[in-house]
């Protein structure tokens, strides 16, 4: 396989909790000018469906299998369960093959910046990367410590280092960003970044010039806000009236009471409803929320110029997504370091503006997060597909012309997975699915190339498959039926109609038993495929999601 300009340089863009809407060409207020500038010059998808939470969507972007064929069914674990075998593994499984490890043999080179997230055990030097800057182990830490991040491999050098009192995480992400498209360029064949950031995700920590800009914009108010996010959408042509209508305020997951702020398996408050201190100490959470998501875009400014600037803009594809919906933990009031036992801080007066600095944690809450997801219900944990659909943009001018070639709108309609980000990668570079890896079988990619829908071409009709602890699901063509959790009614099939109710507002399960009974028999078989265990009758705590 030759390497050079007949392949493509690669820039995949991760972000962490980023809701539906939350970027300005989904609809959102967040200023994302560089982003916003690749989905004009490329197309925007309807929606890349994922795995409902932060590892196993990893694990399947990376590998291009479903969860628990990577070994990461419900979360990465130090003690992997018992007797609950290979798909509950808690970290990459032997029998499955990285992006890395298929682009390498034609000739890339693969780097590596952001949250590793699938275990140190397996991490990205192990499988295939070159280099790498970042974590490999939690879910999310402290922006400003700058002693915790990682160079690898080990004895590298850091090549940026700043010192403690100006180290901010996603800055540096982005910085080594740059460092690898360097080195990248300096090896005379093609590159591959996957830049993997962990903004927005909590503590909500951010630069305080931008958490005072966007301060005024959320004094609004979700209700206020989510009406103008989806009236967007709808002028982009993104959204079709017809078909997608604004859900109304979703539900607070059920908890303890103190957990879920007073709210559990109630609808999120009104937000004239609430005390004018509390709507301060919310506003200033979502702008820090929006600060960090426009400093992830930054980051894409630079690497935009600087791919301009060397002569390698045309010819590297850069895509873009979230690795799950939009946040809900707690509840509508969210949460801070020290009220991790359900106690919700309120912050006034000096406090209020120390938000999002050093020595602190927030987290930004479920109300919040429902703006996030406009128009979808539900957030990150859950199949709905609030939790399951996030933004996807691709941009390669050499190969997709702007606006994808006629596309309505620039937007690329029908059912995508982030399984499919390993096959269609792998079509760029003209890259080979191994049959094994390291003496082991692994199996067959379950996604498809994109690239074709790209530049106008159908997607094709296809199951895809959801689950996450409970809560699961099944999309076949427009069909989806979704099992949900945390809910004080009880729990079965729904069924929707995605052509017709894409937000998922009127369950058909009743009308359509011949519909739910053959999906659901779909889903059982996909449950033995895989190798997931069949679902307990109880849930797991929400309180779960901070730990691992």
């Amino acid at each position: 396989m030759p390497s050079g300009p007949a392949q493509p340089n690669t820039v995949f863009v991760l972000m962490d909790d980023l809701g539906y809407s939350d970027l300005g060409c989904y609809g959102g207020e967040i200023r994302t000018p560089n982003i916003d500038s690749l989905a004009r010059g490329g197309v925007r998808f309807e929606g890349m469906h994922n795995s409902a939470r932060c590892c196993p969507s990893r694990a399947s972007l990376m590998t291009g299998l479903y969860p628990p064929q990577a070994g990461i069914a419900d979360f990465v674990s130090r003690n992997p369960h018992p007797t609950k075998g290979q798909a509950h593994l808690g970290r990459l499984r032997d029998d499955c093959v990285t992006l890395a490890e298929v682009l390498k043999p034609t000739g890339y080179r693969c780097y590596f910046s952001g949250k590793w997230h699938m275990h140190s055990a397996t991490g990205p030097v192990d499988r295939g990367f070159d280099e790498f800057y970042g974590y490999t182990m939690d879910h999310s830490h402290d922006q400003y410590d700058a002693g915790y991040y990682e160079r690898l491999p080990a004895g590298r050098r850091k090549e940026i280092d700043p010192p403690a009192n100006e180290f901010y995480a996603t800055d540096v992400f982005n910085e080594y960003a740059m460092e690898f498209i360097r080195q990248g360029q300096r090896s005379g064949g093609p590159w591959m970044l996957y830049l993997s950031h962990s903004s927005p995700h909590f503590p909500l920590q951010a630069p305080k010039e931008l958490i005072d800009f966007y301060y005024d914009t959320y004094l609004k108010g979700w209700d206020v806000l989510r009406t103008e996010r989806f009236e967007r959408m709808i002028a982009s042509g993104l959204v079709d009236p017809a078909s997608w209508k604004l859900s109304d305020r979703s539900m607070v997951p059920v908890d303890d009471d103190a957990v879920a702020n007073g709210y559990p398996g109630r609808p999120n408050p009104a937000w004239e409803s609430l005390p004018e201190e509390r709507r301060r100490d919310l506003a200033r959470r979502m702008a820090i929320f929006a600060a960090m998501v426009e400093r992830v875009d930054q980051g894409v400014g630079r690497i935009i110029e600087h791919l301009k600037a060397t002569g390698d803009f045309d010819n590297t594809l850069i895509m873009l997504t979230s690795d799950n919906g939009a946040c809900y933990e707690w509840g509508p009031f969210g949460f801070d370091e020290s009220s991790r036992k359900g106690i919700t801080h309120l912050h006034t007066g000096a406090d209020l503006d120390r938000m999002g600095g050093r020595g602190t944690y927030h987290s930004y809450g479920s109300a919040w997060a429902n703006l996030g997801n406009t128009p979808f219900r539900m957030y990150k944990h859950f199949t709905h597909e609030g939790g399951v659909c996030a933004p996807l943009i691709a941009h390669w001018p050499a190969r997709i012309p702007a606006g994808g070639a006629g596309l309505p709108a620039g937007v690329v309609r029908g059912r995508t997975h982030i399984v499919d980000v390993m096959p269609t990668l792998r079509d760029a570079a003209g890259a080979a699915y191994p049959a094994e890896r390291a003496g082991h079988a692994i199996p067959g990619e379950e996604g498809i190339s994109l690239l074709p829908s790209m530049t106008g071409t159908a997607l094709p009709e296809r199951t895809l498959f959801f689950s996450h602890q409970q809560a699961r699901a099944v999309i076949r063509g427009d069909w989806k039926i979704v099992w949900g959790k945390r809910t004080t009614t009880p729990l079965r099939w729904e069924l929707y109609n995605l052509a017709a109710d894409r937000t998922e507002l009127n369950d058909l399960s009743n009308e359509h038993p011949d519909i739910v009974a053959d999906l659901a028999a779909e889903w059982e078989a996909y449950r033995i495929r895989v190798g997931l265990e069949e679902f307990e009758p109880w849930d797991v705590p929400a309180r779960e999601g901070i730990s691992d």
